[in-house]
């Protein structure tokens, strides 16, 4: 049987490392059940639908709503390859989980709307399922009301058609969403431990997520945190597919 896939989209080494260990320890796999592929520095192989039986894509410092002109080579080449990604997991030719900017990309290639009028703060915040959510079999398992971590400068305002909303909140109204039964998309990070995030945190303290000084305080919510549930998400996916 073919393996998962994690597709890397940080720039940082030692980032992209630790959020690839994270994705290994929260679907319970080894690095022959979940592969990783550096996109920052590899086109996506033309034949990754039959290479891997599905992807995981986390997190990036890119945004997909920079200007077009602001990006560099190597974003535009992983935006293309993610977006090959969620066209094939939407008509059901592979299966994806994008993840934070990953749900950027997906949103914007299936014909949603990327906007930055849903920023989140870093740290924990509160995620409701919807009814769709409650049925979903990656999503139902959850509690109906949990807590994830986000950390993001833009969200998605139109869905795609065709998708399923599966989870929200108030500061972004889609926090999850599903199309067909093959692509999933999360605003939230669902793989990281809170000290794996406090780590991703350090790296990225002068990005302009946080106010440098903050990071103590906001360190000492993430830790305090219940971060349980999300996991559970990507321990569904690997069963799943």
């Amino acid at each position: 049987m073919a393996p998962l896939v994690y597709l890397c989209a940080r720039p940082q080494e030692g980032a992209a490392a630790a959020e690839y260990a994270s994705f290994r320890t929260a679907m319970h796999l080894d690095e022959q059940g979940l592969e990783r592929w550096d996109l920052v520095r590899e086109p996506l192989p033309a034949d990754f639908t039959t290479r891997w039986r599905g992807a995981v894509v986390g997190g990036s410092p890119f945004n997909v709503s920079d200007p077009e002109s602001s990006k560099t080579d190597a974003q535009r080449t992983l935006e293309d390859g993610l977006a090959r990604l969620a066209l094939a997991a939407a008509a059901g030719e592979t299966a994806a989980l994008f993840t934070c900017y990953g749900i950027g990309v997906a949103t914007r290639a299936l014909g949603g709307e990327v906007t930055r009028a849903y920023p989140e703060d870093t740290g924990p915040t509160a995620i409701t399922l919807t009814d769709d959510g409650r049925r979903d079999r990656l999503f139902g398992a959850l509690a109906t009301t949990f807590s994830a971590l986000t950390a993001h400068k833009e969200g998605t305002g139109v869905l795609p058609a065709g998708a399923v909303l599966l989870a929200e909140n108030e500061g972004c109204p889609v926090q999850a969403y599903r199309v067909r039964d093959t692509l999933y998309a999360t605003q939230f990070h669902p793989e990281p431990t809170g000290r794996a995030f406090t780590e991703r945190m350090a790296v990225y303290r002068d990005d302009g997520y946080f106010d440098r000084g903050d990071y103590d305080a906001i360190a000492a919510r993430v830790l305090a945190s219940s971060l349980s549930e999300p996991p559970r998400i990507l321990r569904a996916f690997a069963e799943t597919f």
